[in-house]
C-alpha cells in the first residue's frame, strides 16, 4: 500500500506557509467527518489521515523532520500516535481548531430561562390609530408564590450538589470523535437539586397562575405587528431570568374602512346622476372629525378620489397617510313613471358622445367585425 504524502493529502504545497495549511485542514475536516457520513469507515480513515496529516504540518519542527526523512521521522520511536492522549491534545485541539473555542470543562450552565410567551391582541381600527393601553390576563407560569421562587419549602438552604453533573450543570456524552455537552437533566442546568422541594411548585420556583398586566400600543400599529414586552415572559426555573411577552396585533373589520398601510379607503356608492352632475359626500373620519370629499361632474365608477392627511397615523412618526374614496357608480332599480319618462326624453337626446369611452369601445368592435 502507498502511503500518500502529507502535503499531497491536504492538498497543499511544500512552500505552503501555515494559514494555508490551517485553512486545507479545516475544510477537510468538516468535509470527511464521520459524523456527516453516518459513521462510514471510508470517511472515517480519511478523516484520520487528514487529522495526522495536519498534526505533523502545524509543528515547525515536525515538519522540517517530515520534510527531511518522511513519515520515517516518526517510527521506531521517531514520533508518537498523533491520536494518543497529549500527542493532539485529545478532543479539544480538533474543537479548537475547527471551530475557535473548545468548551470550557469549567464553565456551569445557568438554571433554565423562562420560555417567551405570544399574545395575540385584537384592535379597533380607532384604538389602533390613536394607540391604546390594554389590560391584558396571561395564563402561564409565573413566580411560586408560596416559595417566593426558591423552590424550598424551608426558608434555609435546602439545595446541594447535583450527583448528576457533578455541579457542573451540564453532562458530556462521546459522538465519533467529539465530545457534546448539554445541560444536564436533573438539575436542568442549575447545579443543584431540592432537597425539600415546594410543595406547590415541586421544587421548580414557578407555578401556573394567571397574571395581569397592563401594555401600552403605540398608535399606528397594523395587522401583524409584533411588540415585545421584556420581562414579561414566562418564569424561570427557581429564580433564573423570565423570557419575553410578545403582542402580535390583530385588527378588527371596520364596517366602513379597508386599510392598505397609513391609507384608508371607502367603497363609496352614487347615484349615476351624482356621477354625471358632480356633488360631494361626507365621511366619518377616524379621529372622530367628519371628512368631506367633492365628486367631479363626470366621475367614473372605481375612480379613486383622494384626500390627504386624513388617513392612519404612522407607526413611530409623524403626520398621517390619506383617506381615500373609491367611487361605486350605482344604477338605479327603483324607478317611478316619472323618472322612466324623463330618463327615455334623455335617451332619445342622446348622440353618442355624452360618454366617449363608450363611443370609442363600439367603434373599435366595428372596425374588427368589418363594418
Amino acid at each position: 500500500m502507498v502511503e500518500q504524502d502529507y502535503y499531497d493529502l491536504l492538498g497543499v504545497t511544500r512552500s505552503a506557509d501555515d494559514a494555508t495549511i490551517k485553512a486545507a485542514y479545516r475544510k477537510l475536516a468538516k468535509e470527511c467527518h464521520p459524523d456527516r457520513h453516518n459513521g462510514c469507515r471510508d470517511q472515517e480513515a480519511r478523516f484520520k489521515a487528514v487529522n495526522e496529516a495536519y498534526d505533523v504540518l502545524k509543528d515547525p519542527q515536525k515538519r522540517a523532520a517530515y520534510d527531511r526523512f518522511g513519515k520515517a521521522a516518526f517510527q521506531n520511536g521517531g514520533g508518537h500516535d498523533p491520536f494518543a492522549e497529549g500527542g493532539f491534545n485529545g478532543f479539544s485541539d480538533i474543537f479548537s481548531t475547527i471551530f475557535g473555542e473548545f468548551m470550557d470543562p469549567r464553565a456551569r450552565h445557568n438554571a433554565a430561562r423562562g420560555a417567551d410567551l405570544r399574545y395575540d391582541l385584537e384592535l379597533t381600527l380607532e384604538e389602533a390609530f390613536t394607540g391604546v393601553e390594554k389590560t391584558i390576563t396571561i395564563d402561564a407560569n409565573g413566580t411560586c408564590e408560596v416559595c417566593d421562587g426558591r423552590g424550598c419549602n424551608s426558608l434555609d438552604r435546602c439545595t446541594t450538589a447535583c450527583k448528576t453533573c457533578g455541579g457542573m450543570g451540564k453532562v458530556r456524552a462521546q459522538q465519533g470523535f467529539f465530545v457534546v455537552e448539554r445541560g444536564c437533566p436533573t438539575c436542568r442546568g442549575s447545579g443543584e437539586v431540592i432537597n425539600d422541594p415546594c410543595p406547590n411548585c415541586h421544587g421548580e420556583g414557578r407555578a401556573l397562575n394567571k397574571h395581569k398586566l397592563s401594555v401600552k400600543i403605540p398608535a399606528g400599529v397594523d395587522e401583524g405587528t409584533r411588540i415585545r414586552v421584556a420581562g414579561e415572559g414566562e418564569a424561570g426555573v427557581r429564580g433564573a431570568a423570565k423570557g419575553d411577552l410578545y403582542l402580535f396585533v390583530h385588527m378588527k373589520r371596520h364596517p366602513i374602512y379597508a386599510r392598505e398601510g397609513t391609507t384608508l379607503i371607502a367603497d363609496c356608492p352614487v347615484s349615476f346622476t351624482t356621477a354625471a352632475l358632480g356633488g360631494s359626500l361626507t365621511l366619518p373620519g377616524v379621529d372622530g372629525e367628519t371628512v368631506e370629499i367633492k365628486i367631479p361632474a363626470g366621475v367614473q365608477s372605481s375612480e379613486q378620489l383622494r384626500h390627504r392627511g386624513a388617513g392612519m397615523s404612522v407607526l413611530n412618526g409623524r403626520g398621517r397617510g390619506d383617506l381615500v374614496a373609491r367611487i361605486l357608480v350605482e344604477t338605479p332599480t327603483r324607478l317611478s313613471k316619472e323618472q322612466k319618462k324623463l330618463l327615455e326624453e334623455f335617451r332619445a337626446t342622446e348622440t353618442g358622445d355624452e360618454c366617449p369611452n363608450a363611443k370609442s369601445f363600439f367603434a373599435r368592435a366595428r372596425d374588427f367585425l368589418g363594418g
